[in-house]
């Protein structure tokens, strides 16, 4: 993809990151286009989103393939990982080498290693002290995120987290709270539809999220409604 191409495709994302900003947009449909998005255009193997409860614990919404969950998920169950650090902290945590990790990170490196990521770069999701999770690109090659990418990057992550604060009040806790939660749960529920996609289709759990994200944006249907009525079984998905 030529420079002049990779802008204007940017560009459209950035549209379309946009154009979802509106009531009733589904916030899981916003995050699962951003972390494609990040894998098609920027300098990077797979992305993964981590939004944090009302707790503030943090858990997968959103992810480009099954082996950057897993790695999400590893760090998230260790209570440590640069994309822990970068929600903690609010700041941009990069690790060009993952064997090269602190042994604090060590169930991460492990699991992340094993997964082929050799580096990852974690931007945080917050508006001004408000923060509410990270957006997180993995990479199967060592080295530090191109300028460009970082801050096309960024940008994304911050499009994305005044999409689930607009027209909210940051001041108003309760309201981003249930939004949060809304979209765990509907997380949830998109991983019982996989299940059953894979086990009524025969195909990979991966294999079975291509097929709903394809049928929801062919008919423009949220990913969240498309889950819902596999799991009800209130929808069949065409042969």
């Amino acid at each position: 993809m030529n420079s002049r191409t990779r802008e204007q495709e940017l560009l459209r994302t950035f549209a379309s990151l946009a154009d979802t900003l509106v009531e009733g947009y589904d916030v899981v449909e916003l995050l699962q286009l951003l972390v494609d998005s990040c894998q098609q255009l920027l300098d990077t193997t797979a992305a993964a989103i981590l939004l944090a409860d009302a707790d503030g614990e943090l858990d997968v919404i959103a992810s480009t393939s099954e082996a950057s969950r897993l790695v999400e998920l590893i760090q998230i169950g260790a209570e440590a990982g640069p994309c822990v650090e970068s929600f903690t902290t609010g700041t941009f945590v990069s690790v060009p080498d993952i064997s090269d990790s602190p042994e604090r990170w060590g169930r991460f490196r492990d699991g992340a290693i094993a997964q082929g990521f050799a580096s990852v770069h974690a931007f945080p999701m917050r508006l001004r002290e408000t923060r509410i999770g990270t957006l997180n690109l993995l990479r199967d090659s060592v080295g530090e995120l191109d300028p460009d990418d970082r801050a096309a990057a960024q940008a994304f992550a911050d499009v994305a987290t005044i999409g689930i604060l607009h027209e909210r009040s940051i001041h108003e806790s309760h309201v981003l709270s249930e939004q949060l939660e809304r979209a765990l749960q509907s997380r949830v529920v998109i991983e019982q539809a996989k299940g059953v996609v894979a086990h009524t289709r025969g195909v990979p759990i991966e294999e079975a999220f291509t097929l709903i994200r394809a049928y929801a944006r062919a008919n423009r249907i949220g990913i969240s409604q498309v889950a819902a009525g596999l799991v009800d079984r209130s929808l069949a998905l065409p042969e």
